[in-house]
């Protein structure tokens, strides 16, 4: 353990801390007792007692009753904290009600204690109350420390080194004590990294502050270490962590009674530790010299850390940025007068969990709507989003990368399985790095070879995993092992995603509050809908936009802190329970056990609001053992100084994500207020239990479907895909053009240039390219007879197509609303015309043979789940039309004819059925039957489909069974 010489400020400090409680604890009962005596009543009092005048002594009386009382609860929590601290395991215990007592109290035993000799292995963060201001050290909860194992595998590998640290301080200290010291100003001393035992890790930044007075100055120490050997023979890189056991060189005017000076005027320390200090002082160019040339007030910069710091993996910085990188890094369109909020073109994996979340919303909401009266059911359109809905939509499309979403998810699962069948527990992550491509998980300690493709990587706490090996891996049923990791932000090309689950202790987050704000949406809208997790719970706390209609099933909203500490002090309870009752030390063991896919979701807290002194202490012993159990906090402050804050960040007015202590400078993600509540407004639009203004939506573009209206140029989606008016382009490029044409005839409100660039080149596209396809799209489509061009721009400056440019989904969709809400309402032929016309038109699913590898970004859109609900519905209302004149063989001619394009569709069957049922033809009800129990394969047939065979033919079980 590291031995701190006591200063004369100690001393002075402890004398005043021990007659303030000899005065609190002694002094104030002993006067209560000699100048006013008991104020309670000697015997039991009579009824009588209660009619006696009130007079001054009783007053008094009242008065030194809750004086003793204070005192009462005084002694108690001087009495907990001292246990606490010479037990020097976890956190003090909570008296009730005792807030600013209990921490008056915490202040005075530790300043007493201080100066005793075991004043190191105190209560974490007790330590450093004593010399707070003298260390300009905050005084900081040690969370890792009380999660049992967390790091027991450096401290074994490094035990060795702790004995010889032990025993060097201890010397170096005795020397000092003695007046011994033969160090001057501008000698070499050097300083060994020490085990973490009562406190937390070692890191540059703290080494700085104990021995050069400023934190700042840590660039100094590591310019003089850098590329040096250790002796565990790895080296001190930017972008690696210091290790108990590593000599670090120190600045010539280094203090403090845990340096060495040179092996030779330093004989009191062991052989062994003067042979590794000689051995080192020969290694680099500038080993000899007294350093102190590196760069003065660094800031916050890469710093090398302890155990617990997050570091950027060792990479070749890219000339260039790759693969979707490229396409959030091109600039905004120069021809046009807007752009697009870059807070989400800059956050890819943000984008793309919130646009799949949004068109999961709304296919749930076609789909619920499908039940729906036929013709007058919403949802069939849903709303085209405006204004700043727009630009979000639009930033989510340009901005999403479902492709790393994918891969990452795949990887992380492929882990958690390769893991499982080496019957070995997941390691502890605290961090992954996504790097061109590459993906580097950084480990809370080592924890051995990892599982192929997966590779070692700059050392044992980092696992690296190449693009090309996570390409090759495939769906595995297994649950998600890291689902808390979230993206915090950049560092040189470099996206960091915390794992706010396993922080041990709490995270916080100070800086202005809309600042602060801003992350706390980002980090909340990620976790409700990235891709790679499974259940998960997130508790909101002092959130000003409500964020639940992004996640229903995962969010959720308290009031107060109060409400909050109620809630984790139970769940925290009860998952210390399960956990013991399961036999799992944590639960990432849980989840790599047979209970995997039904227990252990995280719980995570985000907590903007600044919470009181009292709340702050309970969170901390809450937080204390939470990445044991699968819970994180993140919490604001406003100072940045918050009890049991294991990792402390710090949001900057210019969008800097500082966290000085785990050497981390970020480009932060943000979700501002405004986008944020744009991305809220397109959830709610799409929410399926939204009451509809009217019966139903129409089309966003309805063509005139009389002869007059004939388009001079159409497009065949619905199948395979033609145009017809147009010359077929020359070259390589009429695959582009073709697909470019189908994007937008989906989209007749209007593209955004950005969103059809990054459609057709998701990997990325220079401004000129995408100019030059615009110039030729616009060149193919030609002009309409009066020379306006067929390719345009509204007002907002999206590209859009003239009315001339029709394709057959359009003319189906027109067929249809006219046949239920135009014409056809009040004109039975009309309405059979037009139903029929539209079936014609269905000639397959839609762009049936779209080329492998191009129209990726039909999986953001709805329209593939939107036009089997439309030729359903379209050949429902055609069964509807001859069934009322008895035309059973024509309403199943039509409704054969839908189910080609949608076969899922229950509802076609169903009226299948009874329209065959009324030929009276058993057999062919039978055969139908038979058909539909082997389509639904071992999953059976859906109850109501069951039900209505057994209304129609009661028999056909038995039927079924005699035919085989």
């Amino acid at each position: 353990m590291r031995i701190r010489r006591r200063s004369f400020g100690d001393f002075v400090k402890a004398f005043f801390a021990f007659v303030a409680l000899a005065v609190l604890l002694v002094g104030v009962p002993g006067a209560l007792a000699t100048q006013i005596g008991w104020p309670l009543p000697d015997g039991v009092p009579s009824f009588d007692w209660l009619q006696q005048e009130i007079t001054v002594h009783t007053f008094l009386n009242i008065l030194t009753v809750i004086v003793w009382l204070a005192w009462a609860q005084f002694t108690a929590c001087v009495l907990v904290e001292m246990k606490a601290a010479l037990s020097g395991v976890g956190v003090p215990g909570r008296v009730p009600g005792a807030g600013p007592s209990q921490l008056l109290a915490r202040q005075l035993v530790a300043a007493l204690l201080l100066v005793g000799a075991t004043a190191a292995s105190f209560t974490p963060g007790l330590s450093q109350l004593g010399n707070s201001y003298d260390a300009n050290q905050k005084p900081t909860v040690a969370a890792a420390q009380a999660t049992p194992g967390l790091f027991a595998q450096q401290q074994e590998q490094a035990s060795g080194a702790a004995a010889a640290l032990a025993e060097q301080a201890s010397h170096a200290a005795a020397h000092a004590d003695a007046g011994g010291s033969t160090a001057k100003q501008g000698d070499t001393k050097y300083y060994r990294i020490q085990p973490p035992e009562g406190r937390h890790h070692d890191s540059l930044w703290e080494i700085a502050q104990r021995h050069l007075g400023d934190g700042r100055r840590y660039k100094e120490i590591f310019e003089l270490n850098k590329d040096r050997v250790q002796p565990d023979g790895s080296k001190l890189s930017e972008a690696s962590l210091i290790r108990p056991g590593w000599i670090m060189e120190m600045p010539g005017d280094a203090r403090g009674g845990d340096l060495v000076e040179m092996p030779d005027e330093a004989p009191n320390v062991s052989p062994d530790v003067q042979q590794q200090i000689g051995d080192y002082a020969q290694t680099g160019d500038h080993a000899q010299g007294g350093g102190g040339s590196g760069a003065q007030g660094g800031g916050h910069e890469h710093a090398g850390g302890g155990a617990t710091q997050v570091s950027v993996p060792d990479q070749q910085r890219p000339a260039h940025a790759t693969g979707h990188q490229q396409a959030t890094a091109v600039g905004a369109e120069s021809d046009s007068s807007f752009g697009l909020p870059e807070a989400l073109l800059t956050a890819p994996l943000l984008a793309a969990g919130l646009l799949g979340a949004l068109g999961r919303r709304r296919r749930q909401a076609l789909w619920q709507s499908a039940f729906g009266a036929v013709g007058g059911r919403r949802g069939m359109e849903p709303p085209t989003p405006s204004g700043d809905a727009q630009d979000v939509q639009d930033a989510l499309l340009v901005g999403a990368d479902p492709e790393g979403v994918r891969l990452l998810d795949r990887s992380l699962r492929g882990l958690a399985a390769s893991l499982a069948e080496e019957s070995r527990a997941l390691p502890v992550v605290y961090a992954a790095w996504l790097s061109n491509g590459d993906l580097h998980l950084q480990l809370a300690q080592p924890a051995g070879k990892p599982p192929a493709p997966w590779q070692q990587g700059q050392d044992q706490t980092f696992w690296m995993l190449s693009r090309t090996d996570a390409e090759r891996y495939e769906d595995v049923d297994t649950a998600a092992p890291y689902p808390g990791l979230v993206s915090l932000g950049t560092m040189d090309d470099s996206r960091l995603l915390l794992n706010l689950e396993a922080v041990p202790g709490i995270v916080s987050l100070s800086g202005r509050e809309a600042d602060r704000a801003a992350v706390f949406a980002s980090v909340a809208a990620e976790l409700a809908t990235n891709g790679w997790s499974d259940r998960m719970t997130i508790t909101l706390v002092g959130f000003g936009e409500d964020l639940t209609p992004l996640a229903p099933n995962r969010i959720r909203h308290l009031e107060d802190v109060e409400a909050l500490v109620e809630t984790m002090e139970a769940e925290t309870r009860q998952r210390r329970g399960a956990l013991g009752a399961a036999g799992h030390d944590s639960v990432l063991t849980g989840r790599t056990g047979p209970a995997q896919h039904t227990r252990w979701a995280p719980h995570l807290v985000l907590l903007a609001a600044q919470p009181s002194a009292e709340d702050a202490v309970t969170l901390a012993e809450l937080a204390a053992d939470a990445s044991r159990l699968g819970i994180g906090y993140l919490v604001g402050t406003e100072t940045g100084d918050l009890p049991g804050a294991a990792w402390e960040m710090e949001i900057t007015g210019e969008g800097k994500l500082l966290a000085p202590l785990l050497g981390l400078e970020l480009d932060a993600q943000l979700l501002p207020v405004a986008q944020q509540r744009a991305v809220v407004e397109l959830f709610v639009e799409a929410d399926p239990e939204r009451e509809s203004d009217g019966p139903a939506t129409t089309p966003p573009f309805l063509v005139d479907i009389s002869e007059q209206g004939r388009p001079a140029v159409y497009a065949r989606l619905v199948g395979p895909y033609e145009i017809i008016g147009l010359d077929t382009p020359d070259g390589e490029r009429s695959a582009l053009l073709h697909e470019a044409l189908a994007l937008l005839l989906l989209h007749r409100e209007g593209v955004h240039p950005r969103v059809l660039s990054s459609a057709l080149w998701p990997r990325g596209v220079t401004d000129d390219v995408r100019s030059a396809l615009l110039d030729r799209l616009r060149i193919w489509l030609g002009t309409d007879p009066d020379g306006t061009p067929r390719l345009g721009r509204d007002a907002s400056g999206r590209l859009t197509l003239a009315k001339t440019v029709v394709s057959d989904l359009d003319v189906l969709r027109s067929l249809y609303h006219e046949a239920t809400q135009g014409k056809g309402v009040d004109s039975r032929a009309v309405r059979g015309r037009l139903l029929t016309d539209a079936l014609v038109l269905v000639r397959g699913p839609l762009l049936a043979d779209r080329p492998e590898g191009r129209y990726r970004w039909l999986t953001h859109e709805i329209v593939d789940a939107q036009l089997p609900l439309l030729v359903a519905d379209t050949g429902l209302a055609l069964c509807e039309f001859h069934m009322e004149k008895n035309r059973a063989e024509k309403a199943i001619e039509a409704l054969q004819a839908a189910l080609r394009t949608a076969p899922a569709d229950e509802r076609l069957w169903h009226e299948l059925l009874r329209a065959t049922h009324s030929t009276g033809d058993s057999e062919r009800l039978t055969e139908l039957a038979t058909d539909l129990i082997g389509r639904s394969g071992a999953r059976g047939l859906p109850p109501r489909t069951e039900a209505l065979l057994d209304e129609l033919l009661p028999t056909w079980r038995d039927a079924i069974a005699a035919t085989g």
